[in-house]
Parts: structure tokens; sequence; C-alpha cells
């Protein structure tokens, strides 16, 4: 019964997806309505017209209109009488053609509702499936650094893409089956019961046996399906994997291990996705069994009541129950499938939840302090910081004037980009503060926190799209002139010239055309638009060439100058005229001061240069 919940919270918070209701009740119930109303009239009709062709003696004799009431009656006795008139002027001809055109008539109207249904229900799809993507994306850019590091990015991809997908074929395209056929069934049971009590009853008893199997049918599915899932995840790695890493397959001929492992992934999906396809099947001929069964038993028994004479019903009536039965089989068998694929699709809908619902743990001030200029100082008090239960950080106290250049050195791990990433709150301190003109920037506004700064990483971030835009990147109504003038500074105006379409040439994945100067001359173009008054460089030339390192250091002197810069770096030549040099080792800062002072202390960052660490 949880699991029932579970599953059905889940739906409900996936039609919620479609919101706002109001486009798409008002209008699906009225066509629903008058579908289902059009459809039992379609069927109703094959009485009086099995009763023309046979001349029944059972004809439904009315000598005279009677008062209107709003009763199956009073319709009913309506058009037996205009059809006996029909009869006595034209003949049984006449009567026929009569019930034949009202026969095509509700034929064509139950099916023009039908399909207005459909194009509803295909509308609030559509939406649903909007909606969907867009908060995955919206959490997706929200979400902090942290949450990256502890997931595949071919897992992320395969919720996005392929569980994505498969919400929509099962569950999402289950929707005008779920809110069509309820409707459907309930009112042809209603003339079920009507037509026949003691009948109908029969059909009422099979139903909770044959609900509780196919029940457990699609909950063993839904267990097979979660595995399908994340083995399609484990998918979306490796080939993400494989693709990023392709030159490093090749330089160490790895091809056949990589071909192994994902032949073993792709084994282990191929046998769960038998598994659940299997199961999902076997829920469609269950349905249909069970329902030519209860079929034969209502054959039987209205045989015996027709023999017996204690039969309400006659001849004709009887074939139309049959009929108005059929009518509710195939609805009853396509819930049943589509139930069985929901409980498929509710395995892909739990792993987009997991993404939605995982906590943001960078979160704004209840009432955020709006910070639009930087003018004093950035202070570390008594500052700790732990991965996990690992603490990386230990007792950071650090100031950083305005205008001043501090550089971060030391060894790998010693905790140089963790300080880096602190200040821009990509990760908020364990312990301590970090204040920003005296505010902790737990309190500031984060988008105005972000606009004070300017980043410019190791490896240039830059996205498939044009020069132009990668340089623009993030802010709105920038002007051409801007963008030259900032890739001047940053020594990229002469190499892009000389690209095929200059600023307009797109860069490709990952600015894949560009060599890595380029790349990192680009970013900081990027940097010098945006014009923040905090610089934060993190080992920017320490994989470029000496002829790329010089124009991008001579880049970088431009855009640090009257800036405040945290700069890390291996080499000497960036940082040997900081104004303060921060050496860290094991998370803590050991020493402090200009590259003269540091050097005559005879410490750590002496013997880092000694050992051409910084050459």
């Amino acid at each position: 019964m949880d699991d029932l919940n579970g599953a059905m919270n889940k739906f409900y918070r996936l039609v919620r997806f479609a919101k706002p209701y109001s486009h798409y009740w008002p209008k699906y119930l009225t066509v629903a309505l008058l579908a289902l109303v059009f459809g039992v009239l379609n069927f109703a009709l094959i009485v009086p017209l099995l009763e023309v062709i046979f001349s029944s003696d059972d004809l439904l004799r009315v000598e005279q209109l009677p008062e209107f009431a709003l009763s199956v009656a009073y319709f009913k006795a309506v058009f037996y009488f205009g059809m006996q008139q029909i009869k006595e002027l034209h003949g049984a001809l006449g009567a026929l053609i009569f019930v034949g055109l009202a026969l095509t008539l509700a034929s064509f109207f139950a099916n023009l509702f039908k399909y207005l249904g459909y194009r509803v229900l295909n509308s609030m799809r559509a939406n649903v499936m909007r909606n969907i993507r867009k908060a995955l994306f919206d959490k997706i850019t929200r979400l902090h650094l942290a949450y990256y590091t502890n997931q595949r990015k071919g897992n992320l991809l395969s919720v996005l893409s392929n569980d994505v997908n498969e919400v929509q074929s099962s569950v999402v395209s289950s929707f005008q089956i779920i809110f069509r056929d309820p409707i459907f069934i309930l009112g042809n049971l209603a003339v079920l019961f009507y037509m026949s009590f003691q009948l109908t009853l029969i059909t009422i008893v099979t139903l909770p046996l044959s609900g509780y199997l196919i029940g457990l049918i699609s909950k063993k599915l839904r267990r097979k399906a979660v595995e399908v899932q994340s083995l399609q995840g484990d998918l979306m790695s490796l080939i993400e994997e494989t693709i990023g890493g392709s030159r490093i397959i090749k330089a160490f001929n790895a091809q056949r291990y990589v071909r192994e492992r994902f032949a073993r992934v792709n084994t282990s999906h191929r046998n769960a996705l038998r598994q659940a396809c299997n199961r999902q099947e076997m829920a469609v001929p269950l349905s249909e069994f069970f329902g030519v069964t209860v079929a034969m038993l209502i054959l039987f028994f209205g045989g015996v009541m027709l023999l017996n004479g204690t039969s309400t019903l006659s001849i004709p009536e009887f074939l139309v129950y049959l009929a108005f039965y059929y009518q509710i089989l195939v609805p009853a068998k396509d819930i049943t499938k589509a139930y069985a694929g929901i409980q498929r699709g509710m395995a892909a809908a739990d792993r987009i939840f997991d993404v939605l619902d995982a906590l943001v743990a960078i979160t704004k001030a209840q009432n955020p302090v709006e910070v639009k200029d930087f003018a004093r100082e950035i202070k570390f008090e008594n500052v700790n910081f732990a991965y996990g239960d690992e603490l990386v950080l230990k007792r950071i106290n650090l100031t950083i004037p305005k205008g001043k250049m501090v550089a971060l050195v030391g060894p790998s791990g010693a905790g140089k980009t963790t300080i880096a990433d602190l200040i821009p709150r990509y990760y908020d301190v364990t312990s301590g503060a970090i204040l920003l003109d005296g505010t902790d920037i737990r309190q500031c506004q984060p988008k105005g926190l972000m606009s004070l700064m300017g980043i410019v990483t190791q490896e240039a971030i830059l996205f498939n799209d044009t020069v132009r835009n990668n340089i623009a990147f993030g802010q709105d109504s920038v002007s051409d002139e801007a963008v030259v003038e900032a890739a001047k500074i940053a020594n990229a105006h002469d190499f892009i010239m000389h690209m095929e379409h200059g600023y307009r040439t797109g860069i490709g994945d990952r600015g894949v055309r560009l060599s890595g100067g380029q790349r990192q001359r680009l970013a900081i173009a990027r940097a010098v638009l945006k014009n923040p008054p905090i610089l934060i460089l993190d080992e920017a030339t320490s994989a470029l060439d000496t002829e790329s390192e010089k124009l991008v250091q001579d880049a970088l002197y431009k855009l640090m100058k009257n800036r405040t810069s945290v700069v890390i770096a291996h080499r000497l030549s960036t940082i040997r005229n900081a104004d303060c040099i921060v050496v860290l080792q094991e998370g803590e800062i050991v020493e402090q001061g200009t590259h003269s002072e540091l050097i005559g202390k005879n410490g750590l960052y002496k013997k880092l240069c000694d050992l051409q660490t910084f050459k």
C-alpha cells in the first residue's frame, strides 16, 4: 500500500507540471463527457436497428409523446415515438434509414469529441514535458559544485535525456488513457447496470482478482526498471568518458579495455531491459484473458436466463449488452498496459525527482544584503572547511586589501584552489567566516557578490558558440566595440581577425577549434569585458607553452591593473611581484610575506623555489 501511495504521489506530482490546470480540465471534462454520451448513444441505437431489421415484436410502442423529464426513459420514449411515426408513414425501410442516420450522427459526434479531447491532452502532455525539462535545467544551474563532484556526468545526462524521454513515452503519453478511459468505463458500466444488474455483478466480482495479479506483475516491473535506468546512466557515463578521453585511450592502446568495459555494462543493460519488457508485456495478455473469461461467464449466465425466460433483456438488448461489455474490455486492457508502462516510467521519475529534490547547499540569506561595490578588504576569520569528513582548510586567517595582489602557493593538495573557491561562495565555510567589507558573504545577495568577481581558471571554460558570444557571455546589451576592446587588452584580437568569420566564428565544443593559449586569452577577454573589481586567477598559465604564456601573462598584467587579485600559480614569474605571498601546507597557512621576505626566512617557500617548483 505504501508503494502504491508513493507511486500515486509521484504521478500527481508529474501532473502538477501541467499547471495551470484551468487551461485543460474544464475543456477536457466537457468534451470527454460529450464523447461518452454520444459513444453510449452510438451503441444504444443498435437495439432499435436490430428490431427494425428483424421486425421484432419487442419494439416499444409509444402512442404519444411523454411529458419532459431529464431521464433515460424520456429520451428513449421520444426516440421510439419518432421511429414509430416514420415506420407508419414510410415503412420499415424509412425506419431503417432513420435509425442509420441517427447512428451515423452519433458516431460522428462521438469521434469528434474524442479527437478534441486528444488535442487538450496533447497540449497538456507537451507542457508537462517542457516544464519538467525547465525545472531540471533550472535546478542544475542552482546546485552547488559539491553536488557535481559526487555525481557522474553521464548519470546526469541520462536523467536529462533518457529518463525524461522514458517519462514522456510511458507516463505522460498515458494521460489520455488514464484520464479518458476511466470516464468511458464508468459511463458504460452505468449503462450495463441499468440494462442488467445481475449480469453486471459478475463483471464487478472478477475485477479485484485481475487487479491484484496485474499489480503484482507491475510491482516487480518497477524494481527491474530502476535497474534498467541505472545501467543506462552507466552507459552514458562510459560514452562521455570515452569521447572526452579519446586521446589518452589511443595513447595507451586501451581500446580493448574500454570496449570490454562497455560490453559488460551493455550486456547487463540488455538483460535487465529484456526482463523488464517481458514483464510489461505480460500484463496485456493477462488482462485480455480475464476479459474473455468474464465475457464467457456473461454469455453463459445471460443465455441461461434467456432460455429460462427469467431475463429482463430481449435478444437484441442482450446482444447490445455484450457490445457494451466489449466497450469496457478494450479501455480496461489499455489501462492495464498503461499502468504497467507507468510503473516503468515511475522508476525514471524517481531519478528525476532525486535531482529536483537535491538540497541546494548554497542558499540565499533570508534578508540578503545588496552588494554593489568593493571598498576595503576581503577577510578570512578562523576559517575551516571540510569535504565531507575530511578537513582540508584549518584555521585560515587572511586579509586581502583592495587593490592588492595576493598569491597562494604551496604543494599540490595544500588547499589553494579551495580558498579561491570559497570567495565567490562555490562552497560555504564549515566554520568561521569570510567578510567582504565587514559583511559575511553568506549574508550577501549571491548575484551581487558574483558581479564583483572575474574568474580565469587553468582550463578555459568556453561554450559551443561564436567568439563574440563567448567574450560577452552572461552580459546583456554589450556593443561590438566593447567586445573588440576587451579582446585587444587580452591579446586576442589579432588571432580572432585571422579566423574565417572573425568574431562571428564558431569555436566548437569547449573551444576545440582553438589552441590552449587562444582559449585562455578568450577567457581573459571575457573577464576584461566584465570589468570586475576582484579577480581570481587559478593557475591560468600553467598549461601553456612559452610563447602562449608570454601573451597570456601580458594580458593578465593588463587585467590585474588596479584590481584586487587572488592568484594561484606554479610559476615564479606569475607571483614574484605579488604584494603578499601566502604559503599553504596541508590546509594551513605556514608563511606570509613578499617574495624577498619569504626567501629570507629560508622556509617552505624558499624550498619550493630551490626545487624549481615555480620555474
